[in-house]
């Protein structure tokens, strides 16, 4: 089957399913600067061991280290801005054709796309809270205690603040399991971007879907169940869909 064929089959499928989700992981925010975590030679993973700082235990144990050395990361993927992949799920959505996206990412693209139903199953960097007494600040509270040297920063009651994001060693949160909730409630089609599809219990869900399109560069585990599969770049593959089913209209 050609490209072509491929791309105008699979946006028949995407537009024929009524309930159709997206789960996404880092792969669909590279274009946007943010390395992903598996990829060969630039994977993240490759170049900094995630459990020597950005651990829950390193974090309550060790925040000087957690935050001089494992924050950094959080306040380039905050500082990011949406590519043309959030872009068109964001038209999707927009347009009906998705009923919403369940993320593994952090840094919030989503959203900032303007994408609305987004469960972001791994926490978000618009916030950290006080791991005492729970109140909530905007993530640039945390940055700006950074910058003037206050390491770890705190909060008004003197404890320790920490962002909102699902840590290394962290139980996994209500959003997750509201996102179970919602695909509970029938999935025709979920269709992953950027995902290796090996961190459980995320990558648990496409079991959940009764037919799946990927879109991965590298191989993931479900690769032969997939009725569609692109090897290729999240933003390359997605605004072929959108192109085509923006035509079939």
């Amino acid at each position: 089957m050609s490209y072509e064929k491929k791309v105008e089959n699979a946006a028949k499928l995407i537009r024929a399913c009524r309930k159709v989700f997206v789960l996404t992981g880092a792969g669909i925010s590279t274009e946007s600067g943010l390395p992903d975590f598996r990829s060969p030679g630039t994977g993240l993973w490759e170049k900094i061991d995630p459990t020597q700082y950005s651990t829950a235990q390193v974090l309550y144990h060790d925040p000087e280290k957690f935050y001089q050395y494992g924050f950094s990361r959080f306040r380039t993927l905050s500082q990011a801005e949406p590519n043309r992949a959030h872009k068109a799920l964001s038209w999707l959505e927009e347009k009906g054709i998705i009923s919403g996206i369940i993320t593994q990412n952090i840094d919030g693209l989503h959203k900032k796309a303007g994408s609305r139903a987004v469960w972001e199953v791994h926490g978000h960097l618009r916030t950290g809270y006080c791991v005492s007494c729970y109140r909530e600040y905007p993530f640039e509270v945390l940055m700006n205690q950074l910058d003037n040297g206050k390491i770890p920063p705190v909060c008004d009651c003197g404890s320790m603040l920490r962002p909102s994001v699902v840590l290394f060693g962290d139980a996994l949160g209500e959003e997750f399991f509201r996102a179970e909730q919602e695909l509970s409630r029938g999935c025709e089609l979920m269709i992953v971007a950027g995902s290796s599809l090996k961190v459980f219990p995320v990558a648990s869900l496409p079991h959940r879907a009764s037919r799946l399109i990927i879109i991965n560069l590298q191989p993931t585990p479900y690769d032969r169940e997939a009725e569609f599969l692109f090897q290729e770049n999240c933003g390359d593959a997605l605004e072929s869909l959108v192109k085509q089913i923006d035509s079939q209209e």
